[in-house]
């Protein structure tokens, strides 16, 4: 067999990148295959027939990997974390009595 090398960190400073998967995103792949594999084991404890759960795992593995590697390239490191805060800031402060600007 051959010895695989990965290059994992690209520097002292910079994020971990891994096969063009940049910081948190690596940790969302890896929840998703968890993820993945209870579902098969579900599937399979039910009594659905293998071939049914390895074609389904395969096919929502693949749309797993494809929506990651997708919002990884779009957002880059930190993108999904500021654009997720973004939408959680209100966009006007109604306020309907003068009480908070009143010195008590």
């Amino acid at each position: 067999m051959a010895n695989s090398v990965y290059q994992v960190n690209k520097g002292i400073n910079r994020s971990i990148e891994f096969k063009g998967l940049k910081a948190q995103y690596i940790w969302y792949l890896g929840g998703g295959v968890v993820g993945l594999l209870i579902v098969f084991a579900i599937m399979y404890i039910i009594g659905l027939p293998t071939l049914v759960c390895i074609g389904v795992i395969l096919g929502s593995g693949t749309l797993l990997v494809m929506k990651i590697y997708r919002m990884s390239h779009q957002y880059g490191e930190h993108g999904l974390m500021k654009t997720l805060a973004r939408k959680q800031v209100p966009k006007a402060i109604h306020s309907r009595s003068r009480r908070a600007f009143l010195k008590r």
